[in-house]
């Protein structure tokens, strides 16, 4: 039985329960929610004082909402209490834990309820906290008289349950009243959309939405500003005061707004940021708060940006005249009405913008076509130029080319307007932020407004200067590093939409394979400009064989032609070759290439080889120094003086082991820089050129050795085989003699031994003088001796092969049968000639000689002595004997020919004639070979006269 009983009770005691949380969960009312609990705990818990008070978190404070105590009196319990720190009831709001007291009469951290306590004689005390997650909502107080707080764990359980079920069911009534009391956009939008459906045009849908939008937040206007683009400015298109008027606005100007006027605030809606100014507090910066009310004559405001695919087509302004708070509500709200219009306006200008859209494409396959025709690239960049301009309205269209990464932008081609000239600058290069900026972006970048936008500050200065003010810039090279750039600018301050950002960045594109095919062409031609360089430098800078004077000058012509080539390789404006030879101090200066008056030189200078700093890092540095004209010192400028010189290329003329002869230099202007292909083709042609110069003069010296070693071995073969002819002749006579055994015969036999010794010492000097090389004497001789001591060298030859000499002109009789003098020319056996006389003398008779050879047998060699000129004498030497036409030919050539083919001069005794035609000259004679047309041959020689 007793058990029985327990379990009704306890069963009792769940019902109870249960009956108490169905009445939390579906009452909606706050105080029958709390009257329901304190009857519940009157009736299951013996606590003679319960109170029950709601928190205000705003406030800090405890409102009381009733309870129980002894007497019945419940006007303490109405009571609101302010919670102060320290205090029992804060520590159990903000703690949100409950907490005991053994006797409330005794504790001072419970001011007020002390009176109470002692009054009904209250001790044990417990306080929970009304709590829903970790909100607290209110608190439970619950007083016993006797002391202590401990209760058991049943009824500390339905406690718990008790309160944290209305802890909930007062969380969520709280939470139905703000919703009640709040505004909610998302349903007067969702009438607006209905309503804008109905209607069919956009200005019906554009009152539609501010009448929403008024009656909704009730400013005191609300308005709607669309931007026009090109003329960079908001005019008003809406407002709530003309509504229901039959007005309209009809003067965009005077109700206009200007970007430039309130730049932040139309940066900060392109940005799609909402733009709010209430009571003290603003969205934008104090100054352009206050410059914005004032135009707007407002004091309080709130603006959405109405957006398409990033392009603001205006904005919704709601106005105040009074200050304002705006709530989360109204600017959700205006949001919201603003991303409507932005949707409805699409169909104002459909067919419009599908008729735009249309051309667009047609532009661009226009552009693709021009580039697969055959027109050349300044023909399709003029109408690609004419089409974008017109479809932009635009002022200039710029096409930006940097032939190598860090260079300047130059303009490869630009088309204006037809009152504008051509741009003349070039332009800095990007900022490396600039660079990434185009080299990621996959549409053009518009700037509106260069003043005051940062990007692209290097080249902001310059296009402010030429007067523009607004530019759309395009990689042509997406994804690379922009070495072709489209820009098209404007000179008044706009705003490009992206249709015209996306056109502009297909255009670009398609450009760039225009100027890519223009490189590779430009690549291929400089690269077959640097072969042909290599190809004539190989056949200009062929060995010299001639050390004459004339050779000389072709030397250093074939050098400066070369240098030519290497100027023309570096399109640089100034090459000079500063040039010395070995063991020499100072450098002369031989200008090749002088473009302009900016480039001068003083070519009469001398540079100390060991102190110019130029010509010392040239000869210190292997291969091409750059030297900055400003790095130079004062005695360098002095000779290199030209105001256009910036960038100075030097390197020497450097043949591996071997002592430099030479540097060449070259500048252009600052900051000028070059391609490494072609710095590395002008190293080689400088190599090239030093290898040359060194063969030649190397090859020169020979020659020139060579040349004066045959000399001096013909001359002295030749006095040799005279003086051994004298000393045969000599002691044959001597032995005729005999011993002398009077006085004729040994004054005879002593004049003999006078004459050998003669003889002996002419040799003796020969070989002391002229031991290495000739020694010209100067030394006078008539033409008859000359003539008469030439015969004798050949008379053995004219006896041999019974030859008949002719002498005409020297009017005086020779003695010998087989000479025949002409005694009725003018008589010129008196002309005296100047020079080294030995030396003519065996050159007449190598010429006799030769012309004995030749000789038929019984021939006739005639020699015609005459006065040509007034200071030179001629003596022509004519025969009738036969000459190979390939060794005349060569004869009469001033220069030698190949050293290594066959040649009948390479062969005694024909060899004798160059060495005696190259002799004759030193002697400032001159020798000449040819053929008269009866067949004679004709050996004639030019001496001067004394």
């Amino acid at each position: 039985m007793r058990q029985h009983q327990k379990f009704s009770a306890a069963e009792q005691q769940i019902f109870t329960l249960g009956r108490i949380l169905q009445t939390l969960r579906e009452e909606d009312n706050a105080d029958v929610l709390i009257e329901t609990i304190i009857s519940y705990l009157k009736e299951q818990f013996d606590y003679p004082l319960i109170w029950i008070a709601l928190y205000d978190r705003l406030n800090h404070i405890l409102f009381g909402k009733g309870g129980v105590t002894p007497d019945s009196d419940n006007s303490y319990l109405q009571q609101r209490m302010v919670l102060s720190p320290g205090d029992l009831l804060e520590q159990v709001v903000i703690q949100q834990r409950p907490m005991g007291v053994a006797d409330l009469r005794m504790e001072k951290r419970a001011e007020g309820w002390q009176e109470i306590a002692t009054k009904f004689e209250i001790q044990g005390t417990i306080m929970l906290p009304i709590r829903h997650k970790d909100r607290c909502l209110g608190v439970v107080m619950l007083g016993s008289k006797r002391w202590g707080y401990l209760i058991g764990s049943e009824a500390k359980a339905l406690l718990n349950i008790v309160v944290g079920e209305l802890g909930t069911a007062l969380f969520q009534l709280e939470m139905d009243l703000q919703y009640k009391q709040t505004k909610h956009p998302d349903e007067v939008l969702l009438r607006l959309l209905e309503k804008l459906r109905t209607l069919a045009t956009l200005e019906q849908r554009l009152e539609a939405v501010v009448s929403a939008t008024h009656q909704f937040i009730i400013p005191t206007r609300t308005n709607v500003y669309w931007f026009d683009p090109q003329e960079h400015y908001f005019w008003r298109r809406i407002s709530t005061q003309y509504l229901n008027t039959g007005k309209s606005i009809q003067n965009k100007a005077q109700n206009a707004v200007t970007v430039e006027d309130l730049s932040d605030f139309y940066y900060a809606l392109s940005a799609n940021q909402l733009v709010w100014i209430g009571e003290g507090r603003s969205s934008l910066k104090s100054y352009s708060t206050k410059k914005l009310l004032k135009r707007l004559d407002v004091r309080s405001l709130l603006v959405a940006p109405i957006l398409w695919q990033k392009d603001l087509l205006g904005f919704l302004a709601v106005e105040g005249k009074e200050p304002r708070i705006w709530s989360e509500a109204d600017k959700n709200f205006v949001k919201g009405a603003a991303g409507l219009i932005s949707l409805v306006s699409l169909t104002e200008n459909m067919e419009t913008n599908i008729k735009q859209i249309q051309a667009d494409a047609t532009l661009k396959s226009e552009i693709v076509e021009s580039i697969y025709s055959d027109e050349n690239i300044e023909q399709v960049l003029s109408s690609c130029a004419a089409k974008v301009l017109n479809r932009l309205a635009a002022t200039r269209f710029l096409l930006l080319f940097c032939e190598h990464e860090g260079y300047e932008y130059s303009f490869f081609y630009q088309s204006q307007s037809h009152n504008r000239r051509p741009l003349k600058f070039s332009l800095n290069k990007l900022k490396e932020v600039d660079a990434e900026l185009l080299e990621r972006s996959t549409q053009a970048v518009g700037v509106e407004n260069l003043e005051e936008d940062l990007r692209f500050f290097n080249w902001r200065s310059s296009l402010l200067e030429a007067g523009l003010h607004s530019i759309l810039v395009s990689n042509c090279t997406p994804q690379k590093i922009p070495d072709a750039i489209l820009m098209i600018a404007n000179e008044n301050n706009r705003s490009w939409t992206t249709a015209e950002k996306e056109l502009t960045q297909v255009v670009a594109q398609q450009l760039g394979v225009i100027v890519r095919q223009w490189q590779l062409t430009q690549q291929n031609q400089h690269q077959q400009q640097i072969w042909q360089t290599f190809e004539q430098s190989l056949r200009i800078l062929e060995p010299i064989q001639s050390t004459n004077q004339n050779t000389n000058i072709g030397e250093k012509k074939s050098e400066i032609i070369v240098l030519e080539q290497i100027a023309a390789i570096l399109n640089c404006p100034l090459t000079v070759l500063l040039s010395w030879h070995p063991g020499e101090k100072f450098a002369q200066i031989i200008p090749v290439v002088v473009a302009n008056d900016r480039f001068t030189i003083v070519a009469d200078t001398t540079i100390p080889i060991q102190t110019d700093v130029l010509i010392h890092s040239a000869l210190t540095t292997s291969g091409l120094v750059n030297v900055n004209a400003g790095d130079l010192p004062e005695s360098t400028r002095q000779w290199l003086c030209g105001s256009g010189i910036g960038e100075v290329l030097v390197i020497a003329l450097r043949t591996a082991e071997y002592e430099p002869t030479g540097v060449v230099l070259m500048a252009d202007y600052h900051q000028r820089k070059w391609l490494p292909e072609t710095l590395n083709a002008v190293e080689t042609l400088v190599n090239q050129l030093a290898w040359s110069r060194r063969q030649k003069q190397v090859t020169q010296l020979l020659e020139l050795k060579t040349e004066e070693l045959q000399q001096l071995n013909w001359y002295k073969h030749r006095r040799f085989e005279d003086t051994r002819s004298n000393i045969v002749m000599l002691l044959s006579q001597m032995h005729d003699l005999g011993i002398p055994n009077n006085q004729l015969t040994l004054t005879r036999y002593q004049q003999l031994l006078r004459q050998l010794d003669n003889t002996v010492a002419s040799t003796t000097a020969l070989l002391k003088l002229e031991q290495w090389q000739l020694i010209f004497n100067r030394e006078t001789v008539s033409i008859a001796s000359l003539v008469k001591r030439s015969l004798k060298g050949v008379n053995k030859l004219v006896k041999q092969h019974k030859l008949w000499i002719g002498v005409h002109g020297l009017g005086q009789k020779l003695e010998d049968e087989q000479l025949d003098i002409d005694d009725s020319l003018i008589s010129n056996s008196q002309l005296t000639i100047s020079g080294d006389i030995v030396k003519i003398e065996l050159i007449l008779s190598e010429l006799l000689i030769a012309a004995c050879q030749r000789s038929q047998e019984g021939g006739r060699i005639d020699i015609w002595c005459r006065r040509s000129e007034q200071r030179i004498v001629e003596i022509s030497i004519t025969d009738n004997g036969t000459i190979h036409p390939q060794l005349l030919f060569e004869l009469q050539q001033d220069t030698n020919s190949d050293i290594l083919a066959p040649s009948k001069l390479k062969q005694p005794p024909m060899k004798h004639l160059p060495i005696c035609k190259k002799l004759i000259k030193q002697l400032q004679g001159q020798l000449d070979f040819y053929q008269l047309p009866d067949g004679r041959i004709v050996s004639r020689l030019l001496l001067p006269l004394e």
